[in-house]
């Protein structure tokens, strides 16, 4: 995470295998088969490469690349930050962004730091020079975007960054530093916008966490961004609850951080059980679009949370701090809406009208709308991602949360499969379980198993609010907004 850190991971030293070269008889008689047409040109399948050239670069980094092949002008753009001591090769070899980026259909770039810049190669997300707009090293990653729009012809509407460990403190800094450039974000077990001035204030952000309010968070973003008004990047955050190299509670200042700049509210519009331990939680905007969410990780340590196998959810491959839990890279790309599902969609027919709820259970909602001269089909979205497809002018969602809210909107898709614009939003609320509030000193909320404390500090089980002290002077009320995860509902409780 740091140059100092007792947790940076295990220097690799990467090697490039060349193949033999040919002899030059050999080559003479290929080269006079291409030009006779007797046999094709050997194609070049996509692959990392160095890009050179690409600005300025004050920062002294390098840029790395994967196109997949034949990949058309106007599509999307994702740059991804590595972790300390690890490399752009390392990067694209684990987090399995290269499979999404063939899926999908978008460019990527990998920016590299080295020891020359770093002693254990971090980015150096807590030294001005390089975290302040228009200087060091995020002036270089901004111009490697640039070199992607007008090289790829990258959608500059459509840009997106991630990183791990010290990569996903980086995150945060293009975040708000250039909010104009980049669409949305995943920080991956990183540190908030603002949060570190120097080294030392870096290892304080990093090991014990520092717990400013939403409103503190959110002005780091505005004063770094240069008077950006909006709108800002939609933004996901992932974290290990076992992490002992960046502390855990960072995802909730930035989960503050970022909610605080777009406005809404702390508290999670939904929240949803996913695979290997991980609790998903959404906070959507005025358009019940997500517009940040939380991923926590049970039980993982430090890294990137990777699933190999060949499903469209599984990616990656495991080693050093990345960890066999769930594809990070695939809920990331999906909340993005790089899988196509989350956009406004390409087509031209209008939005559906009468959108209406129709009917809930504990775990589904039914919903009906009018129909749209010229619909083949109908996307259904919840929070911004879709969930299904009907021929018809109704849909059931299922496998949902007991007592949660949704919010859903759908789009009429054409025959050429182009989804047009998207409708008014609705929300739904399963039956079942209904939130509870309970007041007690943060003593009594951990042994009641509602919290939980780490380094002398007490945090809200599920949503990991700093809750202050671990002992009986502080006194807090916490909601249970859906079985077993709480938030801190001090000035109210909605139940």
């Amino acid at each position: 995470m740091n140059p100092t850190s007792p947790h940076s991971l295990p220097r690799r030293w990467w090697r490039r295998t060349w193949p033999r070269p040919a002899s030059s008889a050999a080559l003479v008689l290929s080269l006079i088969a291409v030009v006779l047409g007797l046999s094709p040109a050997p194609a070049q399948a996509a692959s990392l490469k160095e890009v050179t050239g690409f600005g300025s670069n004050p920062g002294s980094l390098q840029m790395f690349q994967y196109v997949p092949d034949n990949l058309p002008s106007g599509a999307p753009l994702v740059v991804a930050l590595h972790g300390c001591t690890q490399s752009a090769s390392d990067y694209y070899s684990h987090s399995g962004w290269p499979k999404y980026a063939d899926m999908y259909g978008f460019a990527l770039v990998f920016p590299q730091t080295t020891s020359s810049n770093n002693a254990n190669s971090c980015f150096n997300w807590y030294q001005s020079s390089d975290y302040t707009r228009g200087q060091g090293e995020a002036l270089s990653i901004k111009q490697m975007v640039d070199y992607a729009k007008s090289h790829y012809g990258s959608d500059s509407s459509r840009v997106y960054v991630t990183g791990l460990s010290a990569g996903g403190a980086m995150t945060s800094v293009m975040l708000a530093d250039y909010p104009d450039v980049f669409a949305g974000g995943a920080i991956d077990s990183g540190i908030p916008a603002g949060c570190a001035t120097d080294l030392s204030s870096g290892l304080t952000c990093e090991y014990n966490a520092v717990n400013e309010t939403p409103q503190q968070w959110g002005d780091a973003v505005r004063s770094a961004s240069g008077g950006w008004g909006g709108p800002w990047p939609r933004v996901a955050i992932w974290q290990g609850t076992g992490d002992s190299t960046v502390n855990p509670a960072n995802a909730t200042e930035e989960r503050d951080q970022w909610t605080n700049v777009w406005g809404i509210s702390q508290t999670p519009s939904s929240t949803t059980s996913l695979t290997g331990g991980t609790t998903q939680a959404m906070y959507n905007d005025a358009n019940s679009r997500p517009a940040v969410e939380t991923f926590s990780v049970s039980g993982m340590a430090h890294g990137l949370a990777v699933n190999p196998g060949s499903a469209t959810d599984q990616c990656g491959s495991t080693g050093t701090y990345y960890l066999n839990y769930i594809c990070s890279s695939y809920w990331t790309a999906k909340f993005w809406g790089l899988d196509t599902s989350g956009g406004g969609g390409t087509g031209s027919l209008p939005a559906p009208s009468g959108l209406t709820v129709t009917g809930t259970t504990d775990t589904t909602v039914s919903l009906s709308w009018s129909a749209v001269s010229g619909a083949a089909s109908y996307n259904v979205y919840r929070g911004g991602t879709k969930v299904g497809s009907t021929a018809g002018t109704s849909y059931t969602d299922t496998g949902l949360n007991s007592g949660t809210g949704y919010g859903y909107t759908v789009a009429a898709v054409d025959s050429g499969g182009k989804a047009g614009s998207q409708s008014s939003a609705v929300s739904a609320t399963t039956t079942g379980y209904q939130p509870q509030c309970f007041t007690a000193n943060n003593y009594n909320q951990v042994a009641a198993g509602r919290a939980h404390q780490s380094g002398g500090y007490v945090y809200a089980n599920g949503s990991n609010q700093n809750m202050g002290l671990y002992n009986v002077a502080v006194t807090h009320t916490l909601e249970e907004t859906s079985s077993g995860y709480y938030v801190i509902a001090d000035s109210g409780c909605p139940s």
